[in-house]
Protein backbone atom coordinates (compact mmCIF):
# COMPACT_ATOMS: atom_id res chain seq x y z
CA UNK A 1 0.00 0.00 0.00
CA UNK A 2 1.23 3.71 -1.06
CA UNK A 3 1.76 6.25 1.79
CA UNK A 4 1.77 9.81 1.31
CA UNK A 5 4.84 10.55 3.64
CA UNK A 6 3.88 13.16 6.46
CA UNK A 7 -0.02 13.50 5.96
CA UNK A 8 -2.44 12.89 8.78
CA UNK A 9 -5.69 12.43 8.15
CA UNK A 10 -9.07 12.63 10.41
CA UNK A 11 -11.59 9.61 10.52
CA UNK A 12 -14.82 10.16 12.49
CA UNK A 13 -15.99 6.89 12.95
CA UNK A 14 -20.19 8.39 13.51
CA UNK A 15 -22.52 4.98 12.95
CA UNK A 16 -25.92 5.44 13.50
CA UNK A 17 -26.66 2.64 15.95
CA UNK A 18 -26.55 2.87 19.81
CA UNK A 19 -28.54 0.86 22.52
CA UNK A 20 -27.16 3.85 25.16
CA UNK A 21 -28.25 7.00 23.50
CA UNK A 22 -30.95 6.84 20.27
CA UNK A 23 -27.82 8.39 17.09
CA UNK A 24 -25.58 9.44 19.68
CA UNK A 25 -23.61 10.97 17.40
CA UNK A 26 -26.33 13.72 16.90
CA UNK A 27 -27.35 14.11 20.14
CA UNK A 28 -27.62 18.16 21.47
CA UNK A 29 -24.88 18.69 24.16
CA UNK A 30 -24.29 22.77 25.38
CA UNK A 31 -26.62 23.54 22.16
CA UNK A 32 -24.91 21.37 19.38
CA UNK A 33 -24.80 18.15 18.24
CA UNK A 34 -22.28 16.30 19.75
CA UNK A 35 -20.34 15.06 16.39
CA UNK A 36 -19.51 18.90 16.29
CA UNK A 37 -16.77 19.18 18.60
CA UNK A 38 -14.52 16.46 17.11
CA UNK A 39 -15.45 18.52 13.82
CA UNK A 40 -14.46 21.92 15.13
CA UNK A 41 -11.00 20.58 17.31
CA UNK A 42 -9.82 19.35 14.11
CA UNK A 43 -10.39 22.14 11.61
CA UNK A 44 -8.60 24.64 14.90
CA UNK A 45 -5.34 21.50 15.30
CA UNK A 46 -4.49 22.60 11.86
CA UNK A 47 -2.48 19.26 11.98
CA UNK A 48 -4.83 17.33 9.67
CA UNK A 49 -4.80 17.26 5.95
CA UNK A 50 -8.08 15.78 5.37
CA UNK A 51 -10.95 15.56 7.50
CA UNK A 52 -13.39 12.37 6.86
CA UNK A 53 -16.64 10.51 8.50
CA UNK A 54 -17.54 6.79 8.17
CA UNK A 55 -21.19 6.59 8.61
CA UNK A 56 -24.19 4.67 7.62
CA UNK A 57 -26.75 6.94 8.68
CA UNK A 58 -28.42 9.96 6.41
CA UNK A 59 -28.54 11.94 9.45
CA UNK A 60 -24.82 12.35 9.92
CA UNK A 61 -23.81 12.34 6.68
CA UNK A 62 -26.40 15.37 5.84
CA UNK A 63 -24.43 16.78 9.22
CA UNK A 64 -20.95 16.19 7.96
CA UNK A 65 -22.02 18.08 4.53
CA UNK A 66 -23.11 20.63 6.54
CA UNK A 67 -19.73 21.12 8.45
CA UNK A 68 -17.72 19.93 5.52
CA UNK A 69 -16.36 16.89 6.47
CA UNK A 70 -15.59 14.32 3.63
CA UNK A 71 -18.29 11.24 4.03
CA UNK A 72 -17.36 7.82 3.47
CA UNK A 73 -20.65 5.57 3.42
CA UNK A 74 -19.72 2.82 5.41
CA UNK A 75 -20.97 -1.01 3.99
CA UNK A 76 -24.10 -2.21 5.64
CA UNK A 77 -22.22 -5.43 7.18
CA UNK A 78 -20.09 -3.04 9.48
CA UNK A 79 -23.16 -0.75 10.72
CA UNK A 80 -23.67 -2.98 14.02
CA UNK A 81 -23.30 -1.37 17.24
CA UNK A 82 -20.43 -3.99 17.75
CA UNK A 83 -18.68 -3.62 15.18
CA UNK A 84 -14.86 -3.52 15.69
CA UNK A 85 -13.59 0.12 14.85
CA UNK A 86 -10.66 -1.66 13.04
CA UNK A 87 -13.09 -3.03 10.50
CA UNK A 88 -14.07 0.38 9.92
CA UNK A 89 -10.78 1.96 9.73
CA UNK A 90 -9.44 -0.94 7.10
CA UNK A 91 -12.68 -0.10 4.79
CA UNK A 92 -12.20 3.48 4.55
CA UNK A 93 -8.57 2.63 3.99
CA UNK A 94 -8.39 0.18 1.63
CA UNK A 95 -11.57 1.61 -0.30
CA UNK A 96 -9.38 4.83 -0.46
CA UNK A 97 -5.81 3.27 -1.97
CA UNK A 98 -8.10 1.43 -4.38
CA UNK A 99 -9.50 4.81 -5.56
CA UNK A 100 -6.83 7.02 -5.17
CA UNK A 101 -3.53 4.79 -5.50
CA UNK A 102 -2.48 5.75 -1.87
CA UNK A 103 -2.98 6.71 2.04
CA UNK A 104 -2.11 9.25 4.67
CA UNK A 105 1.15 8.01 6.73
CA UNK A 106 -1.01 8.54 9.68
CA UNK A 107 -4.60 8.97 10.64
CA UNK A 108 -6.34 10.65 13.54
CA UNK A 109 -9.53 8.49 15.11
CA UNK A 110 -11.87 11.03 16.46
CA UNK A 111 -14.46 9.85 18.47
CA UNK A 112 -17.93 11.92 18.65
CA UNK A 113 -18.53 10.50 22.72
CA UNK A 114 -15.12 12.70 23.68
CA UNK A 115 -16.68 16.10 23.41
CA UNK A 116 -13.64 17.76 25.24
CA UNK A 117 -11.36 17.22 22.12
CA UNK A 118 -9.03 20.28 21.92
CA UNK A 119 -7.27 21.01 19.14
CA UNK A 120 -4.09 21.16 20.97
CA UNK A 121 -4.67 17.71 22.09
CA UNK A 122 -4.47 16.74 18.41
CA UNK A 123 -1.30 19.17 17.59
CA UNK A 124 0.29 17.39 20.88
CA UNK A 125 -0.47 13.96 19.86
CA UNK A 126 0.25 13.77 15.79
CA UNK A 127 3.65 15.70 17.09
CA UNK A 128 4.24 12.67 19.59
CA UNK A 129 4.23 9.81 16.48
CA UNK A 130 5.36 11.70 14.01
CA UNK A 131 8.74 12.61 15.88
CA UNK A 132 9.29 8.85 16.07
CA UNK A 133 9.92 7.09 12.80
CA UNK A 134 9.24 3.52 15.22
CA UNK A 135 6.40 4.27 17.31
CA UNK A 136 2.90 2.87 15.64
CA UNK A 137 0.55 5.32 17.53
CA UNK A 138 0.37 7.90 20.10
CA UNK A 139 -2.62 8.07 22.27
CA UNK A 140 -3.85 10.51 25.08
CA UNK A 141 -4.29 9.43 28.35
CA UNK A 142 -5.49 10.58 31.78
CA UNK A 143 -4.24 9.45 35.01
CA UNK A 144 -6.06 6.64 37.11
CA UNK A 145 -8.11 8.05 40.16
CA UNK A 146 -7.22 6.58 43.07
CA UNK A 147 -10.40 4.27 43.80
CA UNK A 148 -10.11 3.25 40.22
CA UNK A 149 -6.75 1.88 40.54
CA UNK A 150 -6.15 -1.88 39.71
CA UNK A 151 -5.17 -2.42 43.24
CA UNK A 152 -8.84 -1.48 44.12
CA UNK A 153 -10.61 -3.08 41.44
CA UNK A 154 -13.33 -6.08 43.01
CA UNK A 155 -14.67 -8.72 41.06
CA UNK A 156 -18.35 -10.45 42.27
CA UNK A 157 -18.36 -13.97 41.77
CA UNK A 158 -20.80 -16.69 43.48
CA UNK A 159 -22.68 -13.74 45.55
CA UNK A 160 -18.95 -12.86 46.90
CA UNK A 161 -16.74 -9.37 46.49
CA UNK A 162 -13.13 -9.97 46.34
CA UNK A 163 -10.11 -8.02 45.08
CA UNK A 164 -9.70 -8.61 41.36
CA UNK A 165 -5.58 -8.59 41.79
CA UNK A 166 -5.59 -10.27 45.32
CA UNK A 167 -1.83 -11.18 45.15
CA UNK A 168 -1.03 -7.40 44.66
CA UNK A 169 -2.53 -6.60 48.09
CA UNK A 170 -0.12 -8.93 50.43
CA UNK A 171 2.28 -5.42 50.28
CA UNK A 172 -0.25 -2.59 50.24
CA UNK A 173 1.08 0.83 49.55
CA UNK A 174 -0.91 3.60 49.66
CA UNK A 175 -1.97 6.29 47.08
CA UNK A 176 1.35 8.34 46.82
CA UNK A 177 4.11 5.92 46.36
CA UNK A 178 2.11 2.97 44.27
CA UNK A 179 2.66 2.70 40.71
CA UNK A 180 0.72 5.14 38.63
CA UNK A 181 -2.35 4.02 36.26
CA UNK A 182 -3.46 5.66 33.25
CA UNK A 183 -6.91 5.36 31.17
CA UNK A 184 -7.35 6.17 27.42
CA UNK A 185 -7.99 9.88 26.98
CA UNK A 186 -9.69 11.17 24.30
CA UNK A 187 -7.67 10.86 21.14
CA UNK A 188 -5.41 8.03 19.27
CA UNK A 189 -3.64 8.89 16.35
CA UNK A 190 -2.11 6.10 14.02
CA UNK A 191 0.42 4.75 11.89
CA UNK A 192 -1.71 3.61 8.66
CA UNK A 193 0.31 0.45 7.69
CA UNK A 194 1.28 -0.38 11.64
CA UNK A 195 -2.64 -0.60 12.02
CA UNK A 196 -3.25 -3.02 9.12
CA UNK A 197 -0.30 -5.11 10.30
CA UNK A 198 -1.45 -5.14 13.33
CA UNK A 199 -4.95 -5.25 12.72
CA UNK A 200 -5.69 -2.44 15.83
CA UNK A 201 -5.42 1.28 15.52
CA UNK A 202 -4.03 1.01 18.77
CA UNK A 203 -0.58 -0.37 17.22
CA UNK A 204 2.79 -0.96 19.32
CA UNK A 205 4.77 0.82 20.15
CA UNK A 206 2.22 3.41 21.70
CA UNK A 207 3.21 6.95 22.51
CA UNK A 208 1.93 8.78 25.70
CA UNK A 209 0.47 12.53 25.89
CA UNK A 210 -0.53 12.82 29.29
CA UNK A 211 -4.09 15.36 29.07
CA UNK A 212 -5.93 16.79 32.32
CA UNK A 213 -8.78 14.20 33.64
CA UNK A 214 -11.70 15.87 33.22
CA UNK A 215 -10.57 16.58 29.69
CA UNK A 216 -10.78 12.93 28.97
CA UNK A 217 -14.66 12.83 29.76
CA UNK A 218 -16.76 9.91 27.70
CA UNK A 219 -20.74 10.13 26.90
CA UNK A 220 -22.08 6.99 26.67
CA UNK A 221 -24.92 6.91 28.79
CA UNK A 222 -27.77 9.55 29.00
CA UNK A 223 -27.10 10.95 32.41
CA UNK A 224 -23.38 11.60 31.01
CA UNK A 225 -24.81 14.50 29.32
CA UNK A 226 -25.80 16.22 32.71
CA UNK A 227 -22.01 14.91 33.75
CA UNK A 228 -20.28 16.71 30.94
CA UNK A 229 -22.67 19.99 31.71
CA UNK A 230 -21.40 19.80 35.83
CA UNK A 231 -17.85 19.66 34.39
CA UNK A 232 -18.38 22.45 32.07
CA UNK A 233 -20.08 24.81 35.02
CA UNK A 234 -17.53 23.68 37.31
CA UNK A 235 -14.97 25.14 35.40
CA UNK A 236 -12.98 21.39 34.96
CA UNK A 237 -13.03 21.10 31.47
CA UNK A 238 -13.93 22.93 28.10
CA UNK A 239 -15.28 23.10 25.03
CA UNK A 240 -13.05 23.92 21.34
CA UNK A 241 -13.83 27.57 20.87
CA UNK A 242 -16.56 27.21 17.64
Amino acid sequence: MKIIPGAVWGLIPAGGGSNSIPTINLTPFIGRPLLDFQVLAAKGSGSLTRLLCSTDHQGIADRCATLGVEVHPRPVHLGAEDTPVMAVIEDLLQNLYAHEGAVAECVALLQPASPFLLAEHIQWTVDALLADPGAGSAQTVVLCPHNHHASEQRVIQDGQVDFRFPDGRANPQNKQTRAKHYLFGNLLVFRSLAALEQQTPFAKPSRPVEIPFAQGFDLDAPDDIKLGQALLAAGLAKLQNS
